[in-house]
């Protein structure tokens, strides 16, 4: 078997957290290498594009979340074998991936600049795309995102809602999801409460 170490700040959510949910979930044994928001500054010159999550497959560092979230999930057996579901879950992962960049993009910005980007955010892009993740919900069965079962999509998308919901993110009303794409509320509930989930955040407190 591979030894596998996945490197990430040491927080809740984030880039690594559909990894880190699937391997857990999977039981696929792992080193889960958490470093302290300060060290990155160190970290990152180990890594091949200066930023992190990364993962270790024996000697061979791989970068890229969404690449890095697939293979775990092949693992964990939380990824479609069908081509046409696989394709659903790359899309939606996709997508979820542009919210984060979005984001991700007004980082660093403070004032009046945070709050004008932030407003123009839950304004038009976020609806837009919680929406869509409603819909593709709806159309695939109403309960999970692709393959009608748990697949990493769901993992990525319970991560970021949960973040879009948090009230961590200054500007972005908490009750967005709920204004504008309500079964999403429902459906991150009922994530949530999946035993194997519930068990992994009640074990990091």
């Amino acid at each position: 078997m591979n030894k596998l170490k996945l490197t990430y700040f040491d927080f809740p959510g984030g880039r690594a957290e559909p990894a880190r949910l699937a391997m857990h979930i999977g039981e696929v044994p792992f080193e889960d290498y958490r470093f302290a928001p300060g060290d990155f500054s160190e970290v990152r010159k180990t890594t091949p594009l200066n930023q992190v999550p990364t993962l270790h497959v024996n000697d061979l560092q791989v970068t890229q979340s969404d690449a890095i979230t697939r293979y775990v999930g092949k693992l964990a057996g939380l990824y479609p074998e069908d081509d046409l579901q696989a394709l659903l879950c790359d899309e939606v992962m996709g997508a979820l991936e542009d919210i984060n960049v979005k984001l991700g993009a007004t980082f660093g910005l403070t004032g009046d600049d945070l709050k004008s980007a932030r407003d123009a955010l839950a304004t038009d892009a976020l609806p837009k795309y919680l929406r869509w993740l409603q819909h593709q919900l709806e159309s695939h069965g109403g309960e999970f995102l692709a393959d009608n079962r748990l697949t990493v999509a769901d993992l990525k998308a319970f991560v970021i809602l949960r973040w879009l919901s948090s009230g961590k993110l200054d500007h972005i009303p908490n009750d967005l999801i709920e204004i504008v794409a309500p079964r999403l509320k429902d459906y991150v509930n009922r994530i949530a409460s999946l035993p194997a989930i519930a068990q992994y955040y009640a074990n990091r407190g």
